[in-house]
């Protein structure tokens, strides 16, 4: 759950700064009075009682805002709108997040938030059959949540060769050995803990010399690089159960503060360059005001004010006294001890059979700064490389598609940007979230492979400047693909198709069918659900790209009528024949396994020759999946 972002450990939520001057090794412990003042001022407030809401309550009048943009994103949701859906919902948790009121300190904001995030959620499940990356890329559990988890017996044999080893280990990091981080190294030692750590070596080696650059610059030690191995692995993706994203681990808040900005699009804390820089920067803060890094590491989990608090009601500046003593979080007692046991076995791979991991190598990419929005499908075709690669070359992209009336740095894989530049030059800037490249296989035809992108033979024809329907295996063709799939305005067919439902069909399959958002079909049908009775009869009013340029058509969403059975019919009955009122009626039919060409046409009451007559490229033996347009 989102609203988890708030509520754990991590890089921490933001709160105020302490202003108190950094503590000595030593500090005073506080009299009796004060802590006792302090204690009392740490406890949480009690929920408040529900009360109506009131215009000058500061909390009622968050709500209020927040509901306005989610309900207005449901709207636009509910119309196909979903660039305008997309906003509102960013907006509706932007609002509540950059509020000076604390979310998790309040239940009423909590609940808002949890509500909020739910509903999007459940949208999800329906946006992502639209391809319109309206869904975030899939995240990483972080390691650290399991290691914190577990308690594992300390093997003496393994205490006494640890602290044989540190007396030889050279660290810019004073490493110490006690229980806590023996119990870590065996743990990291057995089956379960093992595959964490060789992951995260192995994977190291592709960040090892940003990270050291980026340290080196900061004033930061190179060892703390291994705080990366316990939070995530090396993962970018990592998300921990507290909400906290990225190698690092920022929480929302903090990651903020370190100019790691995040929107519906982009979130900086997943991108490995951005967020190592700010991780150094805020070490070297933490350092700076506790003079400790035992005590940095520990205030980047738990926050500066935490372990602030901690020494105040101690008089002790030391990690280790503040652990015997229970007054850190249980979380951040165990995440020091985990860092300090990785750094261990790290810098002594041959003790601990770490010796023969191999280190992946650094990613060679070309970057490409854009001011338009573009699909990773797209940039895949033109680069011929796939798009879940290119999301792993941008991990802090949350969608498929960049984001939309701003600059942002997209990554490729190495040498290719200027085969990037010239192959998307040939795309409108306004529909490179739509139209494809598609590399022609054996056997497939102008007017299989338009089919395919649920488009025309002759629109795919003017694109490529086609003049006959040969091409060559292996050439590539940019495919106009209507823009109605991805739920943007569009035009659509003045005259409904009509489909029936048939058994297995749900309203995204039938939507990927015919190219058309399923919150069009739902609106065109006054569907409120997402289920359909078998045999119910649904209308539906296809993109102009399907139908060619000849067919009327209209912007804005036609209005739903019923169909009315004409009169007068054309007698010539072919599948490009129109009647006196425009395209003749027609009925799709998706083929189901089993079917067969007289029982099809029996059941629509037509015959087979005019089955095939209306679909020129039928194959001599049906396909299940295969898609006949059924004329009367």
């Amino acid at each position: 759950m989102l609203c988890a972002v708030l509520l754990g450990t991590g890089c921490e939520p933001s709160q105020p700064k302490t202003t108190a001057a950094k503590v000595p090794p030593q500090a005073t412990a506080p009299t009796g009075s004060q802590s006792a003042a302090k204690s009392a001022d740490a406890q949480p407030a009690a929920a408040p009682a529900a009360s109506p809401q009131n215009p000058s309550d500061p909390v009622d009048a968050l709500i209020a805002q927040a509901e306005k943009l989610y309900n207005s994103g449901e709207a636009d949701y509910e119309a196909g709108h979903l660039d305008a859906a997309r906003q509102n919902f960013d907006q509706a948790f932007n609002v509540l997040l950059s509020s000076n009121l604390s979310v998790r300190d309040n239940p009423r904001l909590e609940h808002e938030f949890d509500k909020i995030v739910d509903g999007i959620r459940s949208l999800e499940q329906i946006a992502l059959r639209e391809g319109d990356g309206f869904t975030e890329q899939k995240a990483e559990a972080a390691p650290i949540d399991e290691a914190n988890d577990i308690t594992f017996p300390v093997d003496p044999n393994v205490r006494a060769k640890a602290e044989a080893e540190i007396k030889t280990t050279k660290s810019d990091l004073p490493l110490m050995l006690n229980d806590q981080v023996a119990m870590y190294i065996n743990y990291f030692s057995s089956p379960r803990g093992r595959p964490t750590l060789e992951h995260g070596l192995a994977r190291a080696g592709r960040y090892r010399e940003m990270i050291a650059q980026a340290f080196q610059q900061a004033g930061v030690p190179q060892d703390l690089i291994y705080l990366a191995m316990a939070e995530s692995g090396f993962q970018p993706l990592a998300v921990s159960r507290a909400g906290a994203r990225g190698m690092w681990q920022f929480m929302a808040g903090r990651g903020s503060e370190y100019g790691l900005e995040r929107d519906w699009w982009v979130d900086d804390r997943q991108d490995p360059v951005k967020s190592t820089q700010a991780a150094a920067r805020h070490l070297k803060d933490l350092y700076e005001e506790f003079g400790d890094w035992y005590l940095a590491m520990a205030a980047y989990n738990t926050g500066p004010g935490n372990v602030q608090h901690a020494v105040e009601r101690t008089g002790y500046a030391d990690f280790w006294e503040l652990y015997r003593r229970g007054v850190l979080p249980n979380e951040t007692r165990n995440y020091v001890p985990i860092i300090v046991a990785v750094t261990i076995m790290a810098k002594n791979p041959a003790q601990y059979g770490l010796e023969n991991i191999v280190a992946e190598k650094s990613v060679p990419m070309d970057q490409v700064s854009i001011n338009y929005p573009v699909d990773l499908r797209l940039v895949a075709e033109c680069l011929d490389t796939s798009a879940d690669y290119l999301q792993q070359l941008n991990p802090s992209l949350l969608r498929m598609t960049t984001p939309k009336d701003q600059t942002f740095t997209l990554n490729l894989p190495g040498g290719t940007k200027d085969k990037y530049e010239t192959a998307i030059a040939l795309i409108p800037p306004d529909m490179r979230t739509f139209w494809r490249y598609h590399r022609v296989e054996y056997g497939e035809t102008i007017a299989s492979i338009a089919h395919k992108y649920h488009t025309s033979a002759s629109v795919v024809e003017e694109a490529n400047n086609l003049f006959s329907e040969e091409v060559t295996v292996g050439a590539k063709l940019i495919i106009p693909v209507a823009p109605g799939q991805a739920g943007d305005s569009v035009a659509y067919s003045r005259n409904a198709t009509r489909y029936k439902v048939r058994k297995g069909d749900t309203l995204g399959s039938i939507a990927d069918d015919f190219g058309v958002p399923v919150a069009k079909l739902k609106k065109w049908n006054r569907l409120r659900g997402n289920t359909m009775a078998f045999g119910h009869t649904l209308l539906i009013y296809k993109p102009l790209g399907d139908t060619g340029r000849t067919e009327a058509a209209s912007s804005e969403d036609p209005t739903p009528q019923k169909t009315k059975t004409s009169a007068k019919s054309s007698k010539s009955g072919g599948a490009g024949s129109k009647s006196s009122s425009g395209t003749q009626a027609a009925t799709y039919h998706k083929v189901k396994k089993g079917e067969t060409l007289s029982g099809i046409a029996q059941s629509y009451n037509t015959t087979v020759a005019d089955l095939k007559k209306n679909n020129a490229n039928l194959s001599a033996n049906l396909r299940a999946g295969e898609v006949l347009v059924i004329r009367k």
